[in-house]
């Protein structure tokens, strides 16, 4: 929901750390360490260090968002790297919510986590195929000037969004049931967005 209201703003702030790293490190190394973070810390939850978890959750996601200011400052931004990056960030949207419930289980976790994913996956086709159609139509990225290697059109959850949650979650992780299934309602509401958008766009 305010992604490209912050997108500037978040370039401002890593733009120190990221000129100081972008001769020495290439931004998919980057990519790579914070899927490295994202994977220790859904282990830590797992064993329900959730001050830790919550900890190296947050280091994930900052060095998510100085990959791309790094490739973008050293001229190396790629379609590899930004594919390689939404991969990975998946995998760990998936495991981390996975290693909450593995650690406190019960049925309504279980059920819970059912529909966060859920949500998730009906989610991830309602925004990568419009990503891939903008691209098609010469509407993507690229041609409305955004920093991101594609577009999409907004919605209720984004990236900033899910930050908040997932910090939620390991902040407050005896709330796991209730707190993942106000997330997918809310996501759910995303696609409801999305399709009416594509309703008014794509005909």
């Amino acid at each position: 929901m305010v992604d490209k209201v912050l997108r500037v703003p978040k370039e401002k702030v890593l733009a120190p750390i990221a000129t100081h790293l972008a001769p020495r490190i290439h931004p998919t190394t980057i990519t790579l360490i914070a899927f490295g973070f994202g994977l220790v810390a859904s282990g830590a939850v797992w064993q329900r260090a959730y001050g830790l978890g919550v900890s190296l959750w947050l280091i994930n996601r900052v060095l998510d968002g100085l990959d791309g200011t790094v490739a973008r400052l050293n001229g190396k931004q790629s379609d590899l790297g930004g594919y390689i990056d939404v991969v990975l960030d998946h995998v760990i949207y998936a495991t981390l919510p996975i290693a909450l419930v593995l650690a406190q289980p019960s049925v309504a976790a279980w059920l819970s986590l059912t529909a966060l994913l859920s949500s998730f996956y009906i989610n991830g086709a309602s925004w990568m195929f419009l990503a891939a159609l903008l691209e098609k139509r010469r509407a993507g990225a690229s041609a409305q000037g955004e920093l991101t290697t594609i577009t999409m059109p907004g919605g209720l959850i984004e990236g900033t969004e899910t930050v908040v949650f997932y910090a939620l979650f390991l902040l407050f992780p005896g709330a796991t049931t209730l707190l993942f299934s106000l997330m997918a309602v809310l996501v759910f509401t995303t696609i409801v967005q999305r399709l009416v958008w594509a309703l008014r766009h794509l005909q």
